[in-house]
């Protein structure tokens, strides 16, 4: 699916041993071409915290379906995460990846409520094409959107039929979505609330997601491979890249992951098969001390686990005493969005970097290994 002409170059540059090279490649971030919603309009009270477990009857008979339409191949957290959430509260959880399942009739039958996780620009297209689909299926349901492109695209989205539409550290919001959904009080049509308040992350509940096998795998250059997971240190970030997703949701703030919720999470990824693994934060760097202290326990604990991470130009180069730690504890490559080498482009994008920055982030890369 072809998805305008805007480029994205970016550079993966290796620090550790020969160049591995994933199967699956970073989505460009664009320019919103899409109504983007003035002030939230209004919403119901929204939990920060996760409320103490209370099943009841009607909790177990309630059906919640989270749907990823597209998500670069990897597991998604988005749904890992907002699972964990649903099913401590006694609800039944069930996880759709469209870009390995279909809609089938007995997974959306019953359904109470709908959730289209709408991480990237694709994601939406494809939600937008299968949402005729998916009401067919689960005509009773409530629908929502939730991720950083559903507050971007509110207008597009409610003419579809989306009803409640949630941005940012969502969980507490999609929760309360449920429970006032189950108990015959959903909110008025429309709603669009964006949730920036710090939330208690639980452990990723991946049960209902599809194996790691079947997702992306990392190719050797020797032709072999290896299962690759997915977890996230962190959302948001502290940037305001003028082209990026993130900046109109968190306006220059991240959320920090707790390092034992990430470790968890890896380590059930490492059960189930994963040899290496993917951070998906937007800059792993945006917390450098933090970051430092999820790779010395992965490593720790697996020695042989390898990973890649996303970082900025001007990170790579803030924090250069930290690639030989990288390389030490099993990084084999860098992601980083370089956009452009034309420093009046830079400029406009807000990149904080230039030309010259790019070949000396380079550099630094090659001299840590």
């Amino acid at each position: 699916m072809h998805e305008g002409s805007t480029r994205h170059e970016s550079v993966r540059a290796q620090i550790c041993g020969n160049p591995l090279v994933p199967t699956g490649r970073r989505e460009p971030p664009r320019r919103r071409s899409a109504t983007m919603p003035g002030e939230p309009m209004s919403a119901p009270p929204f939990q920060t915290e996760p409320p103490a477990p209370s099943v009841t009857k009607s909790d177990a008979a309630f059906r919640v379906v989270l749907i990823n339409p597209y998500e670069l191949g990897r597991q998604p957290f988005a749904l890992a995460q907002p699972t964990a959430w649903l099913r401590r509260a006694g609800m039944e959880v069930v996880c759709l990846d469209l870009s390995l399942q279909t809609l089938e009739p007995q997974a959306l039958a019953g359904a109470g409520l709908i959730g289209l996780y709408l991480g990237m620009h694709t994601a939406t297209r494809i939600a937008v094409e299968a949402l005729p689909r998916i009401r067919e299926l689960a005509p009773q349901a409530h629908f929502c959107a939730y991720g950083l492109y559903a507050p971007m695209n509110a207008a597009l989205l409610h003419g579809r039929g989306i009803a409640t539409i949630l941005g940012g550290e969502c969980e507490p919001d999609l929760l309360a979505l449920a429970q006032s959904v189950r108990d015959g009080a959903p909110p008025e049509p429309g709603g669009v609330h964006v949730g920036l308040d710090k939330i208690a992350f639980l452990t990723p509940d991946r049960s209902a997601l599809p194996p790691l096998e079947r997702y992306t795998h990392l190719t050797l250059p020797d032709g072999g491979t290896r299962v690759v997971g997915f977890a996230e240190g962190s959302r948001g970030c502290k940037h305001l890249c003028r082209h990026c997703p993130v900046v109109p949701i968190y306006g220059g703030r991240f959320r920090i992951v707790p390092p034992e919720v990430v470790q968890e999470d890896i380590r059930r990824q490492v059960a189930a098969g994963a040899a290496h693994i993917s951070f998906g934060d937007p800059d792993f760097f945006n917390g450098p001390t933090h970051a430092r202290r999820l790779v010395e326990a992965l490593h720790r604990e697996f020695p042989a686990l390898t990973y890649d991470a996303t970082i900025k130009v001007e990170h790579l180069i803030r924090h250069a005493e930290l690639l030989p730690l990288l390389r030490k504890t099993g990084c084999l490559f860098i992601t980083s969005a370089v956009e452009s080498v034309d420093d009046r482009v830079l400029e406009s994008l807000e990149k904080n970097h230039t030309a010259a920055d790019f070949a000396q982030a380079a550099g630094l890369l090659r001299e840590a290994g």
